[in-house]
């Protein structure tokens, strides 16, 4: 193929990387709500997990500046070892470069903080020296202003990287709604992390579809008896 990025993403073909998704990052965003982009984040995350999508974790200087990984995201990743480094750009680190080369994927989905520094460098040298397609997760990431993170985009967008939202992400694997194995999977995901398209997805349910009404937790409801 002339353009590999004409191939859609696929749950063969990527890999994905949260790179420094830490308190003190996200201190300093002011690209976007952060609240909006844990939600993003998380919802990436659950995404790789329905799909088995190879994911590697880095951070930086965890004890001493940025904290620890958001305790959500290692929720949905139990037993992933995180890939701690001293350098803001993850590729100058040997055990971030030696994680994607052995998930054997030359698609890379990439979240992170902050987009004109962790991200960029990172997209830039992937791409130069590793050959890498990356695919940057916008609203996954946050910069410390919209004018930051609005220029990294464009400058990783003129080198090559291929732009997308968290949500695309997910739809993108899903691809077709009769690939049953993940539906069910991908709506709970939708309804928890999806805003107004899964505030639909609930609407649906009930009401269309006649679902017994449920709380947040997953316990039927008693729905309330109708005016006469």
């Amino acid at each position: 193929m002339s353009n590999p990025k004409l191939e859609v993403l696929t749950p063969q073909n990527s890999q994905l990387i949260f790179i420094d998704h830490q308190p003190q990052m996200a201190f300093g965003v002011q690209s976007m709500d952060r609240q909006a982009m844990k939600n993003n984040v998380v919802g990436l995350a659950k995404a790789a997990k329905i799909f088995n999508i190879p994911t590697t974790i880095t951070t930086v200087e965890s004890e001493s500046f940025s904290g620890f990984t958001y305790p959500e995201l290692l929720d949905v990743f139990p037993d992933q070892k995180t890939l701690e480094r001293t350098s803001m750009n993850s590729w100058d680190d040997q055990k971030v470069r030696d994680a994607l080369k052995a998930n054997g994927r030359n698609k890379v989905i990439v979240a992170g903080l902050w987009t004109e520094v962790c991200n960029t460098t990172f997209a830039l040298c992937a791409m130069l020296e590793g050959n890498y397609e990356i695919y940057m997760v916008a609203d996954a990431s946050g910069g410390t202003s919209k004018e930051a993170h609005d220029y990294a985009m464009q400058r990783m967008v003129q080198a090559g990287a291929v732009p997308v939202t968290w949500q695309q992400v997910l739809l993108e694997w899903q691809r077709d709604w009769a690939h049953r194995d993940t539906y069910d999977a991908v709506m709970k995901l939708v309804k928890e992390h999806s805003g107004a398209y899964g505030m639909g997805v609930d609407y649906a349910y009930t009401m269309v579809h006649k679902a017994a009404q449920r709380t947040a937790t997953g316990h039927e409801s008693i729905a309330p008896v109708p005016a006469r």
